[in-house]
């Protein structure tokens, strides 16, 4: 969505774009599955992308392999308006990690390397929060200290979608994100898709 309304301000045909990230995982999820509910939450968090002779929205790029569709999917859908199949989330989360440490950290390289930027630029890492090791994985393949990734996952779960915005809320409220501050968003989802940005305040 970020990238769609970077896109929408770079042709001109919009000069405002509001981009929200909302998740209701609470339906979606088997509460008898203690492996994976707990682990999940809801959420939403919005930003507002406005155009700027100075652009902030420095470069993005996004992946799709639907040959892992199985590790994380909801392998329901609607058939003549009736659901068919399991309409809880699916989750190998061991494969999830694996995959998800080594493509965050190739997408992170294929935005630095579209924005100019090395690691040493990053001013903070916010990453999808989809669980702590995941996280920390990402920031040591790229160099990038503990100290500077943003973690809210603790409060409120992996919230998806609605994660990183809500996670860039929580630390430029708490003053650790300034005005011209280098920020890599980079997150993964179900199906499996992955996507990163960097981003100058």
């Amino acid at each position: 969505a970020l990238a769609v309304g970077d896109q929408f301000i770079r042709s001109g045909m919009y000069k405002n774009v509001l981009v929200i990230g909302a998740e209701v995982f609470s339906r979606l999820l088997d509460f008898t599955d203690r492996g994976t509910c707990v682990l999940f939450g809801d959420g939403a968090g919005a930003v507002v992308l406005s155009a700027s002779d100075s652009p902030g929205i420095l470069a993005t790029a996004m992946h799709a392999d639907g040959r892992y569709r199985h590790i994380l999917a909801v392998p329901s859908f609607l058939n003549a308006g009736a659901l068919q199949g399991q309409a809880f989330l699916q989750m190998d989360g061991p494969a999830v990690f694996k995959l998800a440490v080594n493509v965050l950290e190739k997408i992170a390289q294929e935005v630095l390397q579209a924005s100019q930027l090395n690691q040493t630029d990053i001013d903070w890492l916010i990453p999808h929060q989809a669980n702590i090791r995941i996280m920390q994985g990402s920031a040591k393949k790229l160099g990038i200290p503990l100290a500077n990734v943003v973690v809210t996952v603790d409060q409120h779960g992996n919230t998806s979608a609605a994660s990183i915005p809500l996670a860039l809320d929580t630390a430029v409220r708490d003053g650790r994100i300034k005005a011209g501050h280098h920020l890599l968003l980079e997150g993964v989802g179900g199906g499996f898709t992955w996507a990163a940005a960097i981003v100058r305040m």
